[in-house]
This record gives structure tokens, sequence and C-alpha cells, in this order.
């Protein structure tokens, strides 16, 4: 597989990650909002650098994963289980909040990188949804454990984990201005996302028997 294309499967792939409203991109767009623009970078190249380091993790424990399918066929009717299970609850179930406005304290650019990091760090879901999603892609040819291709799809995964982080810091004053009903459509959003998630965990299951 081409590094160029396992760059980008990595890229869209944590990108759909970091899109529902969370700590790092609420955090790096009020950052944003209330310091500057720059002050948002610094926080997300803090939370990027983490990212990268997690999503390396999550392609060893892949690559082990790899190599003991028995375990792997568990996890992945388990993960089918929870995907469906949260499509469920963003579509039919989930109810609109109305979130409070933190105010984001003056810190220094050195100070929010730091902050960018430690957040990031404490954030540990993209160590098993990306050691999943590499299992997964690994599934249909997409992606070898090879260490150019780690390399890649690790990059691609920070690269979009900035671009989504990019996109709340200069679009917040939009999405924190929206009525309910745009609200209601990021739970769709989010459903859909996962439901798709689940529909290719279902079709790899399938595959596998």
């Amino acid at each position: 597989m081409n590094i160029t294309v396992i760059f980008f499967l990595g890229l869209i792939i944590a990108l759909v990650g970091v899109i529902p409203p969370g700590l790092l991109n609420m955090t790096a767009a009020k950052v944003s909002l209330k310091e500057g623009a720059n002050r948002g970078i610094i926080f997300s190249i803090g939370v990027c650098l983490i990212v990268f380091l997690q999503t390396y993790i999550a392609a060893m424990l892949a690559r082990y994963l790899n190599n003991h399918q028995d375990v792997v066929e568990i996890l992945q009717r388990v993960a089918f289980v929870i995907f469906v299970l949260i499509t469920i609850y963003f579509l039919l179930l989930a109810k609109v909040t109305t979130k409070p406005d933190v105010e984001a304290h003056a810190k220094s650019g050195h100070s929010r990188f730091f902050q960018g990091m430690f957040l990031s760090a404490i954030n540990v879901f993209p160590i098993p949804y990306q050691a999943y999603m590499t299992i997964t892609i690994a599934g249909f040819g997409w992606f070898n454990f090879e260490k150019t291709s780690i390399l890649s799809y690790v990059t691609g995964a920070a690269t979009g984990t900035f671009v989504m982080l990019y996109v709340y810091m200069f679009f917040f004053d939009k999405i924190k201005d929206k009525k309910l009903t745009t609200q209601k459509n990021m739970n769709y959003i989010i459903g859909t996302i996962t439901g798709i998630v689940a529909g290719i965990t279902l079709i790899n299951i399938l595959m596998d028997l």
C-alpha cells in the first residue's frame, strides 16, 4: 500500500475521531477565542505531539493483536456491539444540553503547549480507537505493519487531529451560537459516523466467518 494513501487513511480516521465536541477541541477553540489564534495553535501542537505517540502505541498494540486473531475476533464483536449502542444513543436517545461557558485564563505560549500535552495525555481514547481502526483497515488489506507504513499512518493521524482542532478554533463562533436544531444535527452526525463504523465492523466480522 502506498504510504501516501496510508497517510490520508490516518488523517481521515483521526479527523473523524475528533469531530464530536470534547475537551481537546473545545479547549483549543476557547483558547483561540480568548487569547488569539497563535496560542490556540500552540495548544494544538502540544495535543498532536501526544496523539502521535498514542497512535504509535496503538499501532504497536494492533500489530501484536494482528498475530493473535482469536483475540481480534472477540474484540471485533465487542466493538460492534459498542458502536451499535452508541449509534442508537445519538440517533434516538441523546438530548441536547447546554454546556457552561468555561473561561480560558491567560497563559504563556509554553504553558499552553504543555497544557495541550497534558490534556491529550489524560485522554486515552485514541489508543483503543486507533488500535481497532488499524486492525480493521489491515483486515481490508489497506495497511500493513511495516515501519514506514506505521510512521506514515501515525503522522497522518497527528495531522488529522490538528486539522479538526484548527476547524474548531476558527469556526467556534458559528458552532457555539447555533440553535437547538444544529445541536441535534451534531448528534445525528456522530450517530451516523458510529453507524458507519459499526457497518464496517460487521462486514469485517462476516468476512472472517
